[in-house]
């Protein structure tokens, strides 16, 4: 569907299960060209006395004072490509904070883009419901060996055959240097200029639709990053009310909050409707300080309701938590925030500590099978009970919520490069647990989500880089590493973040996939996704579909229903090798087990499960499923 321009003031409409009430317009920010020679120049500058928009070669052109803070301008000589700064009240020239380019650098002058001006071949897409996502979280500057936009293109038919439904892109915003997981965004408008730029961008998007792949974009709204962070040059874009991990919150509720709500909704909504986005990914909204009658959140899922219904197409807002707090994805009229989904921290870590025995730092909140049977039953592991680690009692009850509204995942960018030196799990277990920990996301209830390369047990690290251009922000922040990681206690060397060679070492080695055991344990995956795809009972649902049990102490038996099909999960995440296990009565037969020579494993069971009542062994680390024969695929 062609993008609606950007330039003029949208006022959502009332959600339908709240009243109508006066919204205040949103306005888009920076320099938008047009058609007809024409471009519009928008900057929210409340604290300004004079703003002057300063084009490479040309004499300073003052903008008009408008209200609540918004200036603007509009003129006739400005061409796509043309380099131009603004002036705060005659002082030094800085880049648009709501730049769509900078093909320079973060220091550099913004260029002037047209976004309007690509032909979009996604028509007819209307986007994915949310219980069909399958997400594929990757990090373009690794994703290839060129470590583009359109590089990546190359690989999308292989994440189609894969049975993936949705690309779910780390944060794109544009960053100092050439090398960054793209989490010190200071132009949030700006596709990274390493990563080809928005028209790359704009390519890679219509490409993944072509496929029928929806794009999830990662976004930063909780900081900053600080280097060529320009932003409190024009406004008030931070608080010293709440302090976060990043230093000063985002100004969601203090004097001028409005303004800095506006700023961050117009950017959601550049890249859900300019450029065809389904969903965002919105980065540690538990640091996202707002407390005001309607939070933030709320605010911008009632935008994006609105959005959805003006172009038609499904839009999504995944959240990245960990409060373990329902609020989050229930519907506003309960006094929800309304979104759609959020990241299950829990479940990873209940996972990741079975498999690998790990008890250190947050892993000793876990380790025990219980603890994964409640990830599977509730949704979270700490739903309103006391948690040791944190010396208080953690989140709430979500085990009556639909099982869609959870993001789970053995894998992820955070759990993988946040560790000392980036290991992936299959530095981590074996072969027997890496189809374990498929077979438990995969075939779980929720939305599973993959980290690129998991499939065919990826071993190269995903290790943490930057590429600042400021010597004592990289000395900072190699020291900070230290620091982190001596707390821990962990020993030896940290990869050098700054150095090109950590990046260059974090790129997949795609011929992995091509040889043994990586050629098989592809084939596994693509099979567990062929069998959520087409069996009905393994679609996420209401919860009383589910029902969840601890048949013995190392094991979970997870039982799924849906009109003419029954499906039996029965996972062992542990070393020990169980015996004189009982299947429920019914007529099954074996749609997958990860322990058969067919998948490398150890010792399946027999070509059809034992009878009810008869005793089943099933070695350590191990996933079994069972689907009633007449309803078998």
């Amino acid at each position: 569907m062609t993008a609606q321009p950007l330039t003029d003031a949208v006022v959502p409409h009332a959600m339908p299960d709240r009243p109508a009430r006066a919204e205040r317009p949103l306005i888009m920010p920076g320099v938008v060209p047009h058609a007809d020679g024409t471009c519009d120049v928008r900057v929210w500058a409340p604290h300004a006395q004079r703003l002057d928009l300063v084009i490479s070669g040309a004499p300073p052109r003052p903008l008009n004072r408008g209200e609540r803070g918004w200036w603007g301008l509009q003129v006739h000589d400005v061409v796509t490509g043309d380099r131009y700064h603004f002036s705060v009240d005659g002082g030094e020239p800085r880049p648009d904070p709501a730049s769509r380019s900078q093909p320079e650098g973060v220091h550099a002058a913004s260029a002037v883009v047209a976004l309007d001006g690509f032909a979009w071949t996604d028509r007819v897409w209307r986007g994915l419901p949310l219980a069909d996502y399958v997400l594929y979280e990757l990090h373009l500057g690794t994703f290839s060996d060129a470590g583009t936009c359109d590089a990546a293109i190359a690989h999308l038919d292989d994440l189609v055959e894969l049975g993936v439904t949705a690309v779910e892109i780390m944060p794109v915003a544009q960053c100092p240097g050439g090398r960054n997981w793209g989490y010190d965004g200071v132009y949030p408008f700006a596709v990274q200029d390493s990563l080809g730029g928005p028209a790359a961008f704009q390519r890679l998007v219509d490409a993944c639709h072509a496929r029928g792949l929806a794009v999830v974009l990662d976004v930063v709204y909780n900081h900053f990053g600080p280097e060529g962070n320009y932003l409190g040059t024009f406004m008030p874009i931070t608080s010293d009310r709440y302090r976060t991990p990043w230093g000063s919150a985002v100004n969601l509720d203090g004097p001028h909050s409005d303004g800095v709500r506006d700023f961050l909704i117009a950017n959601a909504r550049q890249w859900l409707v300019g450029f065809h986005v389904d969903a965002l990914r919105l980065d540690a909204v538990h640091a996202m300080m707002d407390a005001g009658a309607r939070h933030f959140l709320a605010e911008l899922a009632a935008h994006v309701a609105t959005w959805s219904q003006e172009t038609g197409r499904t839009l999504h807002l995944f959240a990245e938590s960990d409060l373990n707090a329902s609020r989050l994805v229930r519907a506003p009229a309960v006094g929800g925030y309304g979104l759609d989904a959020q990241w299950t921290d829990d479940f990873h870590h209940a996972l990741h500590a079975l498999l690998t025995g790990e008890k250190h730092a947050y892993y000793a909140d876990y380790g025990e099978v219980a603890h994964l049977r409640d990830a599977y039953a509730a949704g979270h592991v700490y739903g309103g009970r006391w948690c040791d680690g944190r010396s208080l009692t953690h989140g709430d009850d979500a085990s009556d919520l639909p099982t869609e509204r959870f993001v789970v995942f053995s894998q992820n960018h955070d759990q993988i490069g946040n560790r000392q030196h980036g290991e992936r799990l299959a530095a981590l277990t074996d072969l027997e647990g890496l189809k374990c920990a498929a077979g438990a996301v995969l075939l779980s209830p929720y939305l599973p989500l993959l980290f690129m390369g998991e499939e065919w047990g990826e071993r190269t690290p995903f290790q943490y880089f930057v590429d600042h251009g400021d010597p004592a922000l990289v000395a900072a922040v190699r020291a900070g590493r230290q620091r982190e990681f001596g707390a821990l206690g962990s020993g030896g060397d940290l990869p050098d973040p700054f150095a090109a060679a950590t990046w260059r070492g974090s790129r997949l080695d795609r011929a992995a996939a091509q040889a043994e055991p990586g050629r098989t344990l592809r084939a596994f995956y693509r099979e567990c996704l062929r069998l959520r795809r087409d069996l009905p009972a393994l679609q996420p649902g209401p919860r009383a579909s589910v029902a969840v049990d601890q048949p013995h102490p190392a094991t979970i038996a997870v039982a799924r229903h849906a009109p003419g099909c029954r499906t039996w999960l029965l996972l062992n995440p542990t070393a020990e090798t169980v015996t004189g296990l009982t299947i429920p009565p019914g007529r099954w037969q074996i749609a997958l087990d990860s322990s058969a020579g067919r998948w490398l494993g150890r010792d399946g069971v027999r070509e059809n499960p034992p009878a009810p009542g008869e005793g089943l062994t099933r070695l350590g680390r191990s996933a079994l499923l069972l689907v009633e024969l007449e309803t078998a695929p």
